[in-house]
């Protein structure tokens, strides 16, 4: 609480009236009867009041009497029973047919020797346009965020009418470019998919526990064709990530999901895929490990196609390091994340040398 030192009347009213009178903003000097001793150029000007009538009448009376207001009458008589202060009180001046303006209205009692006679300090601030201005900024954002969220239905329709006639042409097509037409058709789904769920991140920031549930649970409608026999699944803690970042690991995950469902499980094989992420303070791991038949022996399986390449360059642009590993059944592939100075998870990654060479052949371009 503010100390008040106390002040003789005479003094008092002498600094008062001199603050008022040199004060650029709006500024007001009321007896404890709410007259008004002294009122600011700035006052006048701003409310259309005649300084030469203003002095000696009563505060409410001012104008057409639009100052009249019970919470206004309230307030003020609080503030000079000294049983409050009014800071910042905002409220509607209606005047008529003129404009009526949102106002802030503060008061402070003089604290002086002759308690008989109070002097109340009252600022009035016209904040009309700086409300019109954040009035109109969350307009803008309001509109900005509808667009965006129209613009968002429009490409994940687009992405869905796209990837049907994908898979239409590819049912169509000779036994020699099928294949190449499901793979792009089964990669717009996963894109649709990631598209779908960042769609729905407000903050930038993405929940990755629901994202790759989402996510797998998107590639696996699209390319299981009998869920009793082959699953997959998603095991992931409770990190949260950028937009950006998350964009990446999913385009990975689905890149990798898609290889093993290519490769892993060939004669309608039964079996597991699993999707895992971890992070702590220092690394994260993006993981997707299958329960197949392992990794390719001869060299020309072991060609690397576009999948690969996809792998490479986001693991790459993430800074992160792949680990290929023989799961013993299957294939574990580790995209692992570490700040500068900190080992890796595993010593797979110092064995292989040429970064995904052991990764069995991902599909290649059409």
């Amino acid at each position: 609480m503010a100390v008040h030192m106390p002040l003789l009347a005479e003094a008092s009213n002498s600094l008062a009236l001199a603050l008022v009178a040199s004060s650029e903003a709006p500024l007001l000097l009321l007896d404890g009867a709410f007259d008004l001793i002294a009122a600011s150029a700035s006052f006048c000007r701003a409310f259309d009041i005649e300084p030469a009538r203003a002095a000696g009448r009563p505060f409410f009376d001012l104008g057409a009497g639009e100052w009249d207001v019970p919470q206004l009458r309230a307030l003020l008589a609080a503030t000079a029973n000294g049983n409050a202060e009014a800071d910042a009180y905002e409220m509607d001046l209606k005047r008529g047919p003129r404009r009526t303006r949102r106002i802030k209205v503060s008061a402070r009692k003089l604290d002086y020797a002759d308690v008989e006679h109070v002097r109340l300090i009252v600022t009035v601030s016209d904040i009309t346009d700086a409300r019109l201005a954040e009035k109109l900024k969350d307009d803008l954002v309001r509109e900005k965020a509808i667009l965006l969220q129209e613009l968002q239905h429009r490409v994940a329709n687009s992405l869905q009418i796209i990837a049907s006639i994908l898979l239409q042409s590819a049912r169509r097509a000779p036994d020699a470019t099928r294949p190449y037409l499901f793979d792009a058709h089964n990669r717009l789904i996963s894109v649709a998919a990631i598209q779908q769920h960042l769609a729905a991140a407000r903050l930038g920031e993405v929940q990755l526990r629901p994202y790759f549930t989402d996510l797998c649970g998107s590639i696996a409608a699209s390319m299981i064709r009998d869920p009793t026999k082959l699953s997959l699944e998603a095991t992931i803690d409770g990190s949260v990530t950028s937009a950006d970042i998350s964009v990446s690991l999913g385009l990975i995950a689905t890149e990798l999901v898609i290889n093993a469902l290519k490769h892993a499980f060939p004669g309608r094989r039964e079996g597991n895929i699993v999707v895992g992420y971890r992070s702590d303070a220092d690394h994260w791991a993006l993981s997707v490990r299958d329960d197949g038949v392992g990794m390719p022996r001869d060299e020309a399986s072991r060609r690397p196609g576009l999948g690969t390449s996809i792998v490479e360059a986001l693991a790459k642009q993430l800074d992160a390091q792949i680990v290929i590993e023989d799961a013993k059944p299957g294939v574990l592939v580790t995209i692992t994340h570490r700040a500068e100075g900190g080992a890796t998870l595993t010593a797979a990654a110092a064995a292989s040398s040429d970064g995904v060479s052991g990764l069995r052949p991902l599909p290649t371009a059409v």
